[in-house]
C-alpha cells in the first residue's frame, strides 16, 4: 500500500486546526494508493473522535481511517482498535505536535506497519 504525501500534511494541517480536540476521517483512493482523506460529520472532544459512518457516499473506496491524538503518542486506544477493525485495513495516527512525521500507520489489528508515501 502507498500514501500520497499531500494525503499526510493536510492530515497534519487538519490535526493543528482541531487541536486540542480530535479529528477522524476516512482514507480512499484507487489500484492500492491513498489519494484523497474523506470527511464526513463527526462528533470531537480531547480523547475521543466519533465519525458518522452513516453519512458515507455510494461508490468510495474506502481504505482506512485517519485521525488525531492531542498527545505525542500515537498509540491506539482500546476504542481505536475497534474502529480500525471495522473500517478498512490501513490507519494512520497523526500525533502533537503535528509536524512531518509525526504519525504511525496501522492494519487493522493495531499491528504498526510501513507504508510507502509517494509524490
Amino acid at each position: 500500500m502507498k500514501i500520497k504525501k499531500d494525503v499526510l500534511k493536510l492530515a497534519l494541517e487538519v490535526a493543528r486546526e482541531s487541536y486540542p480536540n480530535e479529528f477522524v476521517a476516512l482514507l480512499t483512493g484507487r489500484k492500492g494508493v491513498i489519494e484523497e482523506i474523506l470527511f464526513l460529520p463527526f462528533e470531537s472532544g480531547e480523547r475521543s473522535a466519533i465519525i458518522h459512518m452513516d453519512m458515507l457516499p455510494l461508490g468510495y473506496r474506502i481504505y482506512g481511517t485517519v485521525h488525531s491524538h492531542p498527545s505525542p503518542s500515537c498509540e491506539p486506544s482500546q476504542e481505536d482498535l475497534i474502529m480500525f477493525a471495522r473500517h478498512g485495513t490501513i490507519h494512520v495516527i497523526v500525533c502533537y505536535p503535528f509536524r512531518w512525521g509525526c504519525w504511525k500507520f496501522y492494519d487493522r489489528y493495531g499491528n504498526e506497519i510501513k507504508v510507502e508515501i509517494i509524490a
